[in-house]
Parts: C-alpha cells; sequence; structure tokens
C-alpha cells in the first residue's frame, strides 16, 4: 500500500497547498519560480509514480484510485488560482483565455463522473493518444503560465506588439489542449452513451 509510487502521488497531493501559496502573488516574481520548480517536479513525480508502479509490478488499487485524482486536483488548483490573479489574460481576446481554463475543468468534471458511471458498470475506457496529447498541452501551458510570470522580462515582439515568451506559449498551448479536450471529452462521452438507457 505504501509503496514507492503511491507515495509519490500523494507527495503530489501534499505539494498542492504550497504550490497555491506560491502562486497567490503574482507580483512575487521569486515565488513564481520556485513554484515553476514546484510545478516540474510534480509533473516529474507523476511520470515516475506510473513508471516504477508498472516496471516494479507495484500497480495497486489505491494508486489507480489516487494518480488521477492528484493530476485533476493539481490542474484544477493551478487554473483556478491563475485565473484568479489575472494570469489567463493577454493579447486580443483579453481574459477570455479564462474560457479554454473553464472548458478544461468540465471536461475533467465530466469525464471523472463518466468514468464512475462506467465503472459500475465494469466497462473501462481506455485512455487514447490524443487524450495523452491534451496532458501534455496541459502540462506545458500551465508550465510556461507560472513560468511567464517568473521572468517578466524574456519577451518577444510578434505583428508590432512585444509580449512574454513563456506567457505566450502558455496561452497558445492552452487553447490547444482545450480544443482536444473537447474532442477527448466527446469520444468519451459517445463510449458512454452506448451504455446509457
Amino acid at each position: 500500500m505504501w509503496s514507492l509510487p503511491n507515495l509519490l502521488t500523494l507527495s503530489r497531493i501534499v505539494a498542492v497547498p504550497l504550490l497555491v501559496a506560491l502562486l497567490w502573488w503574482p507580483q512575487w516574481k521569486f515565488g513564481y519560480g520556485v513554484a515553476f520548480v514546484l510545478y516540474c517536479l510534480m509533473g516529474i513525480t507523476d511520470y515516475f509514480d506510473g513508471y516504477l508502479a508498472r516496471a516494479q509490478g507495484a500497480v495497486s488499487r489505491l494508486g489507480q484510485f489516487l494518480d488521477p485524482i492528484a493530476d485533476k486536483i493539481m490542474v484544477a488548483a493551478v487554473i483556478l488560482v491563475l485565473s484568479a490573479q489575472g494570469v489567463l489574460t493577454g493579447p486580443y481576446v483579453g481574459d477570455m483565455h479564462v474560457v479554454a481554463g473553464l472548458v478544461i475543468l468540465i471536461r475533467e468534471i465530466a469525464v471523472s463522473g463518466l468514468r464512475e458511471f462506467l465503472g459500475g458498470l465494469r466497462v473501462s475506457v481506455p485512455v487514447s493518444a490524443l487524450a495523452k496529447w491534451k496532458t501534455t498541452f496541459q502540462m506545458v501551458c500551465l508550465g510556461a503560465l507560472i513560468l511567464g510570470e517568473a521572468v517578466p522580462g524574456w519577451t518577444m515582439t510578434l505583428g508590432g506588439m512585444t509580449m512574454n515568451f513563456p506567457h505566450t506559449v502558455g496561452l497558445t498551448t492552452l487553447w490547444a489542449a482545450a480544443a482536444l479536450t473537447v474532442i477527448t471529452g466527446w469520444d468519451y462521452l459517445r463510449v458512454g452513451l452506448k451504455h446509457m438507457d
């Protein structure tokens, strides 16, 4: 039960309040720098807990339960705090970037409910390649948005407009993640509808 993969997963959950605290003050650039390092460490543990569980043959029910929860808690917490602190704003559409974050959160809640429903019917829904790409874009976008606040001087000029480079990458990949979120969410829903009266 208390295997190394499970402890890595738990460490990710325990680290979320610290990550939120570091992100609470956008003016505190050093705090955002530390938050970026912590976020990267949490992403690394996300990779290694699954890798070690498979390599050691230590896949457990606790791990299968906690791992997706840890991911969702981390993603939801970061999106909510960045939205609240005005980080999800940018050129052309202003704070409409919050909509992309909202789409991701809605999909996570809907898919969790759908998986719970299908689990009761003993129907498993495998993770698709597109869903893995969605997760990759999601992790990159949030990391880039955090980094953008830590290094405000890292700018580029595009179309006569000077923009923070990591922040621009973060907003672009946020919309890519939101688009893949809609596509993969629909794929999961189609599977679920086949098992509903």
